[in-house]
């Protein structure tokens, strides 16, 4: 990314792009139906910097879906540069990209989506086994880091929602990934357990983890260093520290 334009018009240097760890370059996203083609992703330009907690926000519809399956390696974009981690992941072959995916990134989704007849463990060793390899002791561990060893032989019917977002969190974990992908990750859990998975986030984000986290709750996306909001497909972005909203990609 070369440089940023603010609404003014005025030309912003970028900073430390040379530490980005995802970096998007003109990244556009376009859906083909019977109703014509609808630019969901419109040149998407920004970078986030290795180590970044950043929040993207938006309303429904704005993009932030098709963003962040874009983000997560499940998704191409339909022209630009998107890249992960120093790789060009939109000219990778599907089984790399299956990898690299496993590699890189771990997800934290607000519908948990765990198999409903594997205990906690084995649905913490199901990201191991995409990854082709399982140990039981590492996934009890990531149990463990996430307050929930005593609960790993229980059936996700058999935690509460909170419990089942941190069977969620240690399967991310699992693989040691330098990128954290949350969707939603409180949207379903009441006062208490959101705590413990803010907890948990801070944590890993002072472990150095980036963290890409989608979030509609102003007090989620106010824990994070920066904030993407996107609007019709348009990314802005606040920087780092505040200030005027940069617009992206114009």
């Amino acid at each position: 990314m070369n440089r940023t334009e603010t609404s003014t018009g005025a030309v912003a240097s970028q900073t430390r792009a040379e530490c980005a760890v995802i970096s998007l370059s003109g990244v556009t996203r376009e859906y083909s139906g019977h109703a014509g083609t609808v630019r969901a992703l419109d040149q998407a330009t920004f970078s986030i910097v290795a180590g970044e907690w950043v929040a993207i926000t938006g309303p429904s519809g704005s993009g932030k879906s098709t963003l962040v399956n874009l983000l997560g390696c499940l998704d191409r974009p339909t022209t630009g540069e998107l890249t992960i981690d120093g790789a060009d992941v939109s000219s990778m072959a599907p089984a790399e990209l299956d990898r690299f995916r496993a590699d890189k990134i771990g997800f934290i989704f607000q519908q948990f989506h765990l198999i409903p007849y594997l205990t906690a463990v084995e649905n913490v060793m199901l990201a191991q086994y995409f990854h082709s390899m399982t140990d039981e002791t590492e996934a009890r561990s990531a149990l463990d880091r996430v307050g929930l060893g005593a609960r790993a032989a229980h059936l996700p019917s058999e935690l509460s929602g909170g419990e089942q977002q941190r069977v969620c969190i240690a399967r991310a974990l699992i693989n040691n990934p330098p990128i954290l992908l949350a969707d939603e990750p409180t949207g379903n859990l009441d006062a208490a357990n959101q705590g413990i998975v803010v907890d948990l986030l801070r944590g890993l984000h002072n472990q150095g983890h980036t963290i890409v986290m989608v979030t509609h709750d102003p007090e989620m996306a106010g824990l994070a260093s920066r904030r993407i909001a996107l609007n019709h497909g348009k990314v802005f972005c606040h920087p780092v520290g505040g200030g005027p909203v940069i617009r992206l990609g114009r």
